[in-house]
């Protein structure tokens, strides 16, 4: 989160178009899919909003106090919709991972002076190596996902079995480009690397 300027710059990019993308797909859905990918805006601007670089932008104190309540909001939510299952859980530690940064960014190192915490913030070791573990895990499921797979499909009159690619872009009442499912895939797997990435930080 505090990295060189270019590559903070990128994941600010990458983030806010993650999270605009996720707004349209929330004005295209309906029900669960519409909860869903309000959630993800939120957690798409909120990291965009802490991947600023420091250069660019030095947060207040109590910004960090800021994103930890509102993580916190989410994560409480979350919480009430786990029992929905789906992708849900994945809502949940995605904001709590949220409020474990911004506690671990307000909180200075130990050894640290006033005024550097957030270059000097630290994790719990085995907590963010989880934590790592499990966004290692989601990206590469993910990406396995979204690798286009050809299905055998019978012609009507022959015994020829020919390839077709399944149908997307089925469901939801907003244009076709806002609830294909791969570009739901793919803004899900750009979160995942950003997290991924912050996480690295620590």
């Amino acid at each position: 989160m505090h990295g060189p300027a270019l590559s903070g710059w990128l994941m600010v990019a990458l983030c806010v178009a993650t999270g605009a993308y996720c707004l349209a797909r929330m004005r295209a859905c309906t029900g669960e899919e519409r909860r869903a990918a309000g959630g993800e805006a939120v957690m798409g601007f909120g990291m965009a909003s802490m991947a600023l670089p420091t250069a660019a932008l030095t947060p207040p104190e109590w910004s960090w106090a800021v994103y930890a309540v509102v993580f916190g909001a989410a994560a409480l939510h979350g919480l009430l919709a786990v029992r929905r299952g789906g992708h849900h859980v994945h809502h949940l530690v995605g904001s709590l991972v949220m409020v474990y940064m911004a506690l671990t960014m307000a909180t200075p190192a130990p050894g640290a002076h006033t005024g550097h915490t957030a270059a000097t913030a630290g994790g719990i070791p085995l907590l963010t190596g989880g934590l790592l573990l499990y966004y290692m895990a989601y990206v590469l499921h993910t990406g396995a996902r979204l690798v286009p797979v050809a299905l055998p499909v019978p012609v009507a009159g022959t015994g020829d079995r020919r390839t077709a690619r399944p149908a997307v872009g089925a469901g939801g009442t907003g244009p076709a480009w806002a609830t294909r499912p791969e570009l739901t895939l793919a803004c899900r797997l750009s979160m995942g690397l950003a997290t991924l990435a912050m996480l690295v930080t620590l």
